[in-house]
């Protein structure tokens, strides 16, 4: 479910592996990572056994000559090779920008000059990915800008449809935080000038692929016809070595409460989810606006279940056995399903439906006759989602109050169970 993998001095170190194509056929997990610096990895320490464990067999640091003087680079090792392709000519502060820059069109702009002006450079990296038979990690500094666009190259050129693109650039929000107090403790405590710092507004990567398209016509003409390379070639040789086969069988998922130590798990699902509504235009949730105190309260007033397939996380949800603030003062009659939540790409089709069948057995278990939930009013997506599972819209409250300070509208939808 979470694709950061865990270290302690680096940030953003996530695997692109389950992303989707358009065929159906998903990236093979561990074979293609995404980094922020791998400066701050020591040898003899536990993030350099983790690193190690990885497999990786090749490296491609993408930042300058000097920032790796400044800051470092992986130490050497046997095991892999260590490629220094610099794709940024021109340098800029992404501290400076005055305060009320707006960071889609600005962080937009320095996209394209790096797609412009290291095109030599961009492509030496697409050749050493494609002839990569083992794990490869690309990165830069923080592992958003300079690694955001080349993996949006590698996706693209997979087939990985642009919504999965901006959403996979968006994830760089869940280690901002980290890079941001990186950033302070490098500066003497200091923030820097521009609030938008390090972070992955999905407005920077929606702007950039249009721009991409609008100047070349599409991602293969940018790859033809700005970087020299055969695109078509280029793309057969990704999909040959990075695609897994279209699966045959997928193992039934089970069910458990959840524990005191799921909360922070449960806060990174709902953060993904959130990310992954924005990449599509859907205003439903926002990263951060659901702690470890919510689920905990939760589960101390009723229920919440997670769902696996194996050892991965695919879903949970929440039960609620009243719920004022959208359906007022009622009689125990019904139990309320909120943040139901699937894993992005990895979770199996039909998983929320299957979450949603398991909430109303534990409504029926409990003697209550009727299933309930919200929507906001402004997602008619979800109504129907809704609906499409035997809900009906019995109500809408329009000033909820979901303890934000900001009441919004939702509609009210019933199922009577049997």
């Amino acid at each position: 479910m979470d694709r950061h993998i865990l270290f302690d001095n680096l940030h953003n170190f996530r695997d692109l592996g389950g992303y989707p194509t358009g065929t159906g056929h998903r990236i093979r997990p561990g074979r293609l990572f995404r980094a922020d610096s791998l400066g701050g990895l020591v040898p003899g320490t536990p993030d350099w056994d983790r690193f190690l464990a990885l497999g990786v067999r090749t490296v491609i640091d993408l930042r300058r000559p000097r920032e790796i003087e400044e800051l470092g680079r992986v130490p050497g090792h046997g095991s892999f090779t260590y490629q220094n392709v610099s794709i940024e000519h021109r340098s800029y502060d992404q501290a400076a920008p005055a305060p009320d820059t707006d960071p889609g069109p600005y962080l937009c702009a320095r996209y394209l000059e790096v797609a412009e002006d290291g095109a030599e450079e961009i492509a030496t990296a697409l050749r050493l990915v494609a002839a990569a038979e083992h794990p490869l990690v690309f990165h830069c500094a923080s592992g958003k800008d300079r690694t955001g666009q080349l993996a949006a190259l590698i996706l693209g050129l997979l087939g990985v449809p642009d919504e999965v693109v901006v959403e996979d650039y968006t994830l760089t929000e869940l280690a901002a935080p980290r890079l941001l107090a990186d950033r302070r403790d490098r500066n003497g405590g200091r923030s820097p000038a521009w609030p938008t710092f390090g972070r992955a507004p999905e407005a920077a990567m929606r702007l950039f692929l249009a721009a991409l398209r609008e100047r070349h016509g599409s991602v293969e003409a940018y790859v033809t016809r700005a970087l020299g390379l055969n695109a078509a070639e280029l793309s057969g040789a990704l999909r040959s070595r990075l695609l897994e086969p279209l699966p045959t069988a997928r193992p039934e998922p089970s069910y458990r409460r959840a524990r005191p130590q799921d909360a922070a798990t449960l806060v990174r699902l709902r953060d993904t989810a959130a990310l992954w509504q924005l990449a599509r235009g859907i205003r439903q949730w926002q990263p951060g606006e659901k702690t470890e105190a919510h689920f905990l309260d939760r589960m101390r007033e009723g229920e919440v279940w997670l769902t696996h397939t194996g050892a991965a996380l695919i879903g949970a949800y929440e039960l609620w056995w009243d719920d004022p603030a959208a359906w007022g003062p009622r009689p125990p009659e019904a139990g309320y399903v909120h943040r139901l939540m699937t894993a992005p790409h990895t979770a199996p089709p039909g998983a929320g439906r299957r979450l949603l069948a398991h909430a109303e057995s534990r409504i029926a278990a409990a003697g209550r006759p009727y299933a309930r939930l919200d929507c906001l009013s402004a997602n008619p997506r979800l109504r129907t989602y809704y609906e499409a599972a035997g809900y009906t819209v019995v109500g809408e409250q329009h000033a909820k109050d979901g303890g934000t300070g900001s009441p919004y509208a939702v509609t009210l939808l019933e199922k009577r169970l049997t």
